[in-house]
């Protein structure tokens, strides 16, 4: 009989944005330190902005790779356009090492996938586990979800063992957008096999804002996808948002500690807009109660009994 991981919600109470880049992760020796960016590929000053506070926060916070939610290029893929649109907004990044893991977005050209720099390795979807971490990535291709996908999918699902599963993918399964909304067709496709293998957290861009989604079916689902562009005012009120910022550019930081995965996302000028903490308990099913604590600042998000 199949056993997911509990996961609870661990949450901090703060104004909607505190001073620049005070960090509210563990920065635990030997974690697994990763960034988050989405719809980034615009090649301007907005871009660059993000571009620039990541590498800044990068001092504090040593992530080793970034994954990236799709839209990586908008208008055009030439050789200038990767130059302009990814290799000189990111250069610090790029020349002290860290990686970049690219998903396609609906205003890419399928070829990006045999761009070196975006390690898809000719892939339109794929899998790639950080050395000596006990968490697996899988990039999936949301523009066209067909049954190849879906097959290989529950293969690698299946082989992934115990390890944290975090799938990340350009269209939103839930959403408050106005303009998009939930991808209701993904879902149907890809939700089921989430649930079934015990996908913990899912990352996802498309809408030009961030909004944390109240766990679906045991699973944390995250938008970021104003790392270059915004849609003010886009977010509605429903009963899906967690959290929910739509007036200005963002990215995320996450770093896995154990059953612990602690996150951050932060605003273009270093301001944490959210944070919190999920925590994967025992080997039952999800539980449709959540638990929340505040953080206090500089302080790891405390455990929930």
């Amino acid at each position: 009989m199949r056993r997911s991981l509990l996961l609870v919600i661990v949450l901090t109470a703060l104004p909607l944005l505190t001073p620049a880049q005070e960090l509210r992760l563990p920065l635990k020796e030997g974690s697994v330190k990763f960034a988050v960016i989405g719809d980034s590929g615009t090649g301007d000053k907005h871009q660059a902005a993000v571009a620039s506070e990541l590498s800044n926060v990068r001092g504090k916070f040593p992530f080793s790779f970034v994954v990236m939610m799709g839209d990586n290029l908008y208008g055009g893929d030439s050789t200038g356009d990767y130059r302009k649109k990814f290799e000189v907004p990111y250069k610090a990044l790029l020349d002290a090492g860290v990686k970049f893991y690219a998903s396609l977005g609906n205003h890419d050209n399928p070829n990006e996938r045999m761009y070196k720099a975006f390690n898809m390795n000719g892939e339109r979807y794929y899998t790639f586990k950080p050395d000596k971490a006990s968490a697996r990535f899988f990039a999936l291709d949301s523009n066209y979800v067909d049954d190849r996908e879906i097959a290989w999918l529950e293969k690698e699902l299946a082989a992934s063992g115990s390890d944290w599963k975090i799938c990340f993918f350009h269209h939103p399964l839930y959403s408050s957008g106005e303009t998009h909304g939930s991808a209701d067709l993904q879902r149907d496709k890809l939700e089921p096999i989430f649930v079934k293998y015990g996908v913990n957290v899912v990352l996802t861009g498309h809408e030009h804002f961030y909004e944390r989604i109240k766990p679906q079916k045991g699973i944390a689902y995250f938008i970021l996808g104003n790392s270059a562009k915004v849609r003010a005012g886009d977010i509605q009120k429903t009963d899906l948002t967690a959290k929910g910022w739509d007036q200005g550019y963002a990215f995320m930081l996450m770093e896995i500690v154990g059953d612990d995965l602690y996150f951050q996302t932060l605003s273009d000028s270093g301001a944490t807009i959210d944070a919190g903490s999920i925590q994967r308990v025992g080997k039952t099913a999800p539980s449709p109660a959540q638990t929340t604590q505040p953080v206090q600042p500089g302080k790891a998000a405390p455990k929930t009994p």
